[in-house]
């Protein structure tokens, strides 16, 4: 779901209470509705007093490195988060200072077409004596008939077997508040059968399993030399020789100019992969005049 660096409070098992589901759903839903108001609203301060602290500051470093307005752009969304209202209450669950909760159903994003009865999951943080809330996780069931017909019975043998939907205990870290990024960029990193981790300048950390995603640079590019810094694993069921590539891409602002590969390691089937690499890439005059606007 979110890719983070995460801390283990031991001694949060020991003093944060574990409620029953009654007694836990009622202030996970209230949270909820709450930071739902806050965000149709375009509330900034109510959204502030519900949102965990490590959310709040992963979305505005997200902003950051996109370039776009805080606080202007947290509600900024392409649909409207969904009411509860009329979705089947499956569970509330807690584990030290964090918990999920649950529902089931036509969930309305408000978007063109009908509902169909999917999964959404609730995540929150306990923070003091208040939960905030961190997250929603949206499982469209379509592919999984079964589970839907499983759950739509009461069945939660989904919920008990997926991690996901399980509170973990773990605490993220709040990271440090990262700088608005002068040359938006990204990172894309292709390795089936592989874990491979990437930093950025020492900003920007991404974590990839067996994927194929690209994502944004907490920070951005800077003028001048660019650190990344990879490592990379092999995953139980990969054979080591697979395919490979990590690359750092840079944004234009400028319409119609693609975007610029500075970076790339790559390695071909059945290739060497280093487990450990420190590099560097330069945006130099010519680059930026490719990315700005001026």
């Amino acid at each position: 779901m979110t890719r983070s660096i995460f801390i283990f409070f031991a001694a949060a098992f020991l003093i944060s209470p574990v409620f029953g589901q009654a007694e836990l759903r009622a202030p996970l839903e209230k949270t909820y509705g709450l930071w739902r108001e806050a965000m149709l609203k375009g509330d900034v301060r109510n959204w502030q007093a519900v949102t965990a602290r490590y959310r709040q500051v992963e979305i505005q470093n997200r902003l950051g490195a996109e370039k776009r307005a805080f606080p202007a752009g947290v509600f900024q969304l392409p649909a409207p988060p969904p009411s509860l209202q009329g979705l089947k209450f499956l569970e509330a669950k807690q584990k030290g200072p964090t918990a999920k909760a649950s529902y089931f159903g036509k969930i309305d994003f408000g978007v063109d077409g009908a509902p169909t009865d999917n999964l959404i999951v609730l995540s929150f943080l306990q923070e003091g004596d208040a939960w905030r809330y961190d997250r929603a996780d949206f499982v469209n069931l379509a592919v999984l008939p079964e589970v839907r017909k499983e759950l739509s019975g009461g069945n939660l043998h989904y919920l008990e077997e997926t991690p996901e939907a399980r509170p973990s205990g773990l605490v993220p870290f709040i990271p440090a508040l990262a700088p608005v990024a002068k040359y938006i960029a990204k990172v894309y990193v292709f390795c089936p059968g592989r874990e491979v981790q990437v930093q950025v300048n020492k900003i920007s950390i991404h974590k990839f399993a067996n994927a194929k995603e690209a994502e944004v640079v907490i920070g951005g590019a800077i003028d001048g030399p660019n650190e990344v810094q990879f490592a990379v694993k092999k995953l139980d069921g990969g054979t080591g020789k697979e395919a490979l590539t990590i690359r750092v891409y840079l944004m234009s602002e400028v319409q119609g100019v693609q975007p610029i590969k500075a970076f790339e390691y790559q390695v071909q089937p059945e290739g060497g992969v280093q487990p450990f690499g420190t590099k560097n890439f330069n945006i130099d005059a010519a680059m930026v005049a490719k990315l700005t606007k001026k």
